[in-house]
């Protein structure tokens, strides 16, 4: 007889293999890292005795399950924000958290406490991208898990990286520390298209064919992605990555919600995988990925659970659940991704979505033994009916749950026994866990505590200040401004109409003033908009001082490009109230005496004012300054005639009628 170190006796063993068998009372035979015999208790104890027998009575014993998708490390920031779009979630909360607390540290604590909460859960492979990727592959090889991890690449500044070149970089040597470890595949992951220039993409790309690495990467996650990219670039997301020749690379592609028959031929053209991840998709609402359409296709499609933070959990039999009841949901039929389907796309074709089938995903003799065994004897799982062999599987899926896991095992190492881990001192990581959240917290309130922090947390935006002198007056239709334009001391520069579009968000404390989100559109000669720029600008709404009772100083505590829609910001900065302005504005850039003015003639168009009014304003810098150009703004109205009874110190809004 053959001498093994584990053989798991008694136990329902699903297979997950090629035939689906399905093994009652069988026994699954462990030597060293791997599987040599799966068959009947009677078979496999007749050839093999063992240094420990596992009794699985009553037990369903299958391969251990694939997280297809990740981002381990942010257990750490687990409900920091939700009920959010994912935009804002991770623009306005998640990338700030980021930017200040990720760390080698955080990585290799966040990765720990995950590797804990999935083994608990039966998971002993995942997929994740993240940063600081090697502290990560360092954690979960102490684990003793599987991982396929990629080393995150961004177009702009990182955690890890201030540059793509660095990214790319650390990437590279990633790929060739960890290349030939027993756990670990490492890989390169570019975050998403538009985290991405295409000149980054291909590079990426060339890493992962020289060195045979996988690539990960986020693909048509929302319907504004879908959009954005016909409208810039008319193609689908899957149309362009075919374009740039993104499926040379061994391409595992998150999510893919919104795709279509075509894309999901160039995806199958391209051999490359699909991780989809139900709850998260449906939390963040960016919809329902059409799998049950990507199986008919022929595409291998794993399950994951997306980051801690977005999820909000790395319990996998609640994803696998889910799968199977949202496929069947949106495909109004209930024999839609049938349970045994289901829990192969968490096992078999999970492992061959993470292209490492070859080596787990289903107990079969000569695969590594990584293999899960959860209790079918619980009170939610009874009664059990063996009239249709696939009731197993719907037991497992339907009616399984993470707490039912009792044993794990991955590369034939034990994990965890009777519901205790061997490889991670859970209690401590828990200490070190909370004491971090308690400085995240900080961080956050610290940062909602006025409207100019919450501007700068979004790093993406490039920031100025500005302060203005101006000078405003009702003028009626017949105002000569050829008396300035044509004067002796003024030389126009150039002359430009727009229409603009004001929202002020206002807040319960005026005093930190409003933030305004301003499109102008650039109208041509034929009335056309020929372009559109939109800006962000927080303002304040006192003056800061006045020159000659009528010409004001005011401030700009934040100005910049919008980067994004006025939806995102109305949703991250949740104003008290909102109010719209629309006016149509002549805009001369003049030098009066050497010294740049703006002269603005506006029509308030919506909500109405009568009239017209005239603007002349030159940006400032020091209290000299702003006087001097005060006394030259005091002498063009001279020179237009316009009387002090003519000058108004309120802004358009205040100027609105009450109601």
């Amino acid at each position: 007889m053959q001498h093994v170190d584990y053989l798991l006796s008694g136990g329902m063993i699903v297979t997950m293999n090629g035939q689906f068998d399905l093994i009652p009372d069988g026994s699954v035979a462990i030597l060293g890292t791997s599987i040599v015999a799966v068959g009947t208790k009677a078979a496999v104890e007749a050839e093999y005795t063992a240094n420990e027998v596992i009794d699985c009575a009553g037990k369903f014993v299958l391969p251990g399950l694939v997280n297809a998708h990740t981002h381990v490390p942010m257990t750490l920031l687990r409900g920091l924000a939700d009920d959010l779009r994912l935009d804002v979630w991770l623009l306005g909360y998640v990338m700030p958290a980021e930017r200040a607390f990720v760390t080698p540290e955080f990585c290799r604590l966040g990765t720990s406490l995950a590797c804990a909460e999935m083994i608990r859960s039966g998971i002993t492979a995942f997929a994740d991208m993240y940063y600081f990727e090697e502290e990560i592959a360092a954690a979960a090889a102490e684990a003793g898990m599987r991982g396929v991890l990629g080393q995150s690449i961004l177009k702009f500044p990182s955690p890890d990286a201030e540059t793509y070149e660095k990214s790319l970089a650390r990437a590279r040597q990633f790929i060739e520390s960890w290349q030939d470890h027993p756990l670990i595949t490492p890989a390169v992951a570019p975050h998403a298209p538009y985290s991405n220039t295409d000149e980054i993409m291909r590079e990426c790309v060339d890493l992962a064919v020289e060195t045979g690495a996988p690539l990960l990467i986020h693909l048509a996650e929302t319907r504004l992605e879908l959009e954005n990219s016909l409208e810039a670039i008319g193609m689908s997301v899957i149309q362009h990555m075919q374009a740039i020749d993104l499926f040379r690379a061994k391409v595992l592609a998150a999510h893919c919600v919104h795709i279509d028959q075509a894309d999901m031929h160039l995806l199958k053209q391209g051999d490359a995988s699909v991780a989809h991840c139900p709850t998260s998709n449906l939390k963040l609402a960016s919809g329902i990925a059409p799998v049950t359409q990507m199986l008919k296709s022929g595409l291998v499609v794993g399950i994951g659970t997306d980051g801690p933070a977005s999820n909000n959990d790395l319990d996998m039999f609640e994803e696998i659940r889910l799968a199977a009841i949202l496929a069947k949901t949106d495909a109004n039929d209930p024999t839609a991704l049938p349970a045994r389907q289901a829990l192969l796309m968490a096992t078999r074709q999970g492992a061959e979505a993470l292209f490492i089938g070859d080596k787990t995903g289903s107990l079969e003799a000569g695969k590594l033994a990584d293999v899960l065994i959860m209790d079918g004897q619980t009170l939610h799982s009874l009664p059990h009916f063996s009239r249709d062999p696939n009731a197993v599987y719907s037991q497992i899926v339907y009616a399984g749950h993470s707490a039912d896991v009792r044993h794990v095992f991955c590369n034939g190492k034990l994990l965890m026994r009777d519901r205790e881990l061997l490889t991670i001192a859970e209690a401590d990581l828990l200490q070190r866990a909370n004491a971090l959240a308690q400085e995240i917290d900080v961080f956050m309130k610290r940062r909602e505590a006025s409207l100019l922090s919450r501007l700068l947390a979004m790093g993406e935006l490039e920031r100025s200040e500005s302060f203005e002198v101006q000078a405003k007056a009702a003028v009626s239709d017949s105002v000569n401004l050829d008396s300035l334009l044509r004067h002796p001391d003024v030389q126009v520069i150039k002359t430009v109409h727009y229409k603009q579009y004001d929202t002020y968000f206002e807040f319960p404390d005026s005093e930190e003033g409003r933030v305004r989100y301003r499109e102008d559109a650039l109208i041509g000669n034929k009335g056309e908009i020929q372009s559109v720029r939109a800006r962000l600008t927080l303002t304040e709404t006192d003056t800061e001082r006045d020159f000659h009772s009528t010409i004001r100083l005011s401030r700009a505590r934040f100005i910049a490009d919008a980067t994004q829609p006025l939806r995102f910001y109305r949703e991250y900065f949740r104003p008290q109230r909102e109010r719209e302005l629309e006016k149509d504005r002549l805009r001369w850039h003049i030098h009066f005496r050497g010294v740049l003015f703006y002269i603005n003639l506006d029509r308030v168009l919506d909500p109405a004012l009568p009239g017209q009014y005239l603007e002349i304003k030159s940006r400032t810098w020091s209290a000299s300054d702003a006087e001097y150009k005060a006394d030259l703004i005091h002498e063009m109205l001279g020179i237009l005639g316009i009387l002090p009874s003519a000058m108004i110190t309120e802004g358009y809004l205040e100027m609105q009628p009450a109601g």
